[in-house]
């Protein structure tokens, strides 16, 4: 019983009782579409690591090259940042979709194009690691310094400071680094809820807003269960009509959409998220907001409690 009391582990959260969103409208569910924009930021030896990329490529996740180049990944990258970047942002544009965009900051450096882009779009720009790597390996010392370093590249970048933080792959040290540095009202870096909550940093409220792998195009390239545009449509709209009938039963729920320029900008696939976007935006009562938006939201309707 001791053990319990010192489990560094929530596996009770709301506990089947989750509390009214109180989404804007009386919406009966709040989605938030997600753009990853990593290219120019993943492994490679001309950034100074040890090995070429090697995940989250239409080549599979494979072996990484050590101590070299590899033509295929970085060109497959390239297809992101050149082509499907531009194609995904114009779609969003035409169906006038507020989303997020998780920005690498070493990525934005190299692609100013795409940064006047989002800056045009006024979509929330959160800190996404100044790196796309694993932080599991890297020191402490080392990712405070990229923690900054990302804010300060997405702020010259867009012109504002980021108030959203998600690495994706995260160290055990990553959620105490970002409260450290302060100047964040929200984390994405949980997959365990279907609502915003609270949880406490040094003795702070924390506010956790959960992202979505498995509402995601990398499924399409994975090695999994996706195979085209129509299996990613598939699989979000029974998700989304699921939560959708929960807001209905009184039980309104947040859902995350997960995308890549690299993968669901490809042509054979972003028909898929245009028949999402079509599915959803038939429905009342959705509310299609910005993660800065959401977060917002619920700290003015959900502030923390003492114990959070």
């Amino acid at each position: 019983m001791q053990d319990s009391l010192v489990y560094p582990r929530d596996l009770l959260g709301y506990a089947g009782q989750p509390p009214d969103p109180l989404w804007p409208g009386g919406a009966l569910i709040a989605v938030s579409i997600v753009l990853n924009v990593e290219e120019g930021g993943e492994y490679n030896i001309l950034h100074g690591d040890a090995h070429a990329e090697y995940v989250l490529t239409d080549a599979g996740v494979s072996t990484p090259l050590l101590a070299a180049r590899d033509a295929n990944v970085e060109s497959m990258f390239g297809y992101g940042s050149r082509a499907g970047f531009w194609r995904v942002m114009r779609l969003l544009r035409e169906r006038e979709v507020q989303a997020t965009i998780y920005a690498v900051g070493m990525a934005l450096e190299r692609n100013p194009a795409a940064a006047v882009e989002i800056k045009a779009s006024g979509f929330d720009t959160v800190c996404h690691g100044y790196r796309w790597i694993d932080y599991h390996t890297v020191d402490e010392a080392t990712e405070r310094a990229h923690i900054a370093r990302n804010v300060s590249a997405i702020t010259a970048a867009i012109g504002r400071p980021p108030i959203g933080w998600y690495t994706g792959r995260p160290s055990p040290n990553t959620r105490r680094l970002v409260a450290d540095h302060g100047g964040f009202l929200y984390d994405c870096d949980a997959y365990d809820d279907d609502l915003p909550y609270w949880t406490a940093m040094a003795g702070k409220p924390h506010l956790i807003l959960p992202y979505s792998l498995d509402n995601n195009d990398a499924r399409l390239v994975r090695g999994g269960d996706f195979a085209t545009g129509d299996d990613f449509f598939t699989y979000c709209r029974d998700a989304f009509d699921c939560l959708y009938r929960e807001g209905e039963a009184g039980r309104p729920r947040m859902m995350s959409i997960g995308l890549h320029s690299r993968i669901i900008g490809r042509p054979g696939r972003i028909g898929g998220l245009a028949r999402l976007l079509d599915h959803i935006q038939r429905h009342d009562g959705v509310w299609l907001a910005g993660r800065d938006a959401i977060a917002r939201h619920w700290i003015a309707q959900h502030p923390p409690t003492p114990a959070a």
